[in-house]
């Protein structure tokens, strides 16, 4: 089997404008307003874990209580609004994710926005893990609340040698352009993106001999990185759909 050649083909058959109902992306192709996106787009991502369909169902009940308008929510939202206290997900409870609004709610109302904050660090470092270390670190950096271990768990942090599976989500969605994601971030080429490694993606990648580390870490995500840019040097990324076709087909 050429696996570049199978490899294409799938993207060619799962990249396409119908991925999106059933995927988190879903939730940031709702808006518009680019401030609306991203941080629909941010949201979505670090929820996405666990079962889809049970997570999906989650954001659909965030949104909801955001009326359904991002930014104006995250502008007007204070401690004093309670409409996110009893919302949950797994190890999240409302305070983690109230916490997260109230920070976002900083960045904001500086005059500065999700995509400033990546790329602050991206002009300076040109790398990925220093990049999403540092946006990290923006919100660990402002916690006021009690939170519990599900606020670093939405955000975890990249230093620890986490493949950071959902916020290179986030990353492919905002930065890469295509039939699903958004592409509404300019200032860093597709080419360094990095894919979101999770157990799937690492098992499928194993299978097809582009994976030979054992562990799930940065070190694995780096070499399969350095795999797929023998495929596609300019759009490695792409094979995220391949990945997800590769799971559904077999």
């Amino acid at each position: 089997m050429n696996t570049k050649l199978y490899l294409d083909e799938l993207t060619k058959t799962y990249e396409t404008k119908d991925f999106i109902k059933d995927d988190p992306v879903q939730f940031p192709h709702r808006f518009n307003k680019k401030e609306d996106v991203e941080i629909a787009a941010f949201l979505a991502s670090i929820f996405a874990y666990g079962k889809r369909e049970v997570f999906v169902s989650k954001l659909n009940i965030l949104f909801e209580k955001m009326n359904n308008n991002p930014l104006e929510f995250v502008l007007n939202f204070d401690e004093n609004n309670h409409i996110l206290d009893d919302f949950d997900y797994r190890f999240s409870v409302g305070i983690d994710i109230v916490q997260i609004v109230l920070i976002l709610k900083l960045l904001y109302t500086s005059g500065e926005s999700l995509e400033a904050l990546f790329k602050y660090e991206w002009k300076q470092s040109h790398n990925v893990k220093e990049m999403l270390v540092c946006a990290v670190d923006y919100f660990y950096s402002r916690v006021t609340l009690p939170v519990t271990k599900g606020f670093y768990h939405l955000l975890p942090n990249p230093a620890k040698n986490s493949a950071c599976k959902r916020l290179n989500m986030f990353l492919r969605w905002m930065v890469r352009d295509g039939e699903v994601d958004l592409g509404i971030w300019k200032f860093m080429p597709k080419s360094e993106l990095l894919i979101p490694l999770d157990v799937h993606v690492a098992k499928i990648s194993r299978k097809l001999g582009l994976l030979t580390r054992s562990q799930n870490d940065y070190k694995a995500l780096l070499e399969l990185m350095e795999n797929l840019k023998k495929f596609d040097s300019k759009d490695p990324v792409k094979y995220d759909f391949a990945m997800f076709g590769y799971g559904v087909n077999n």
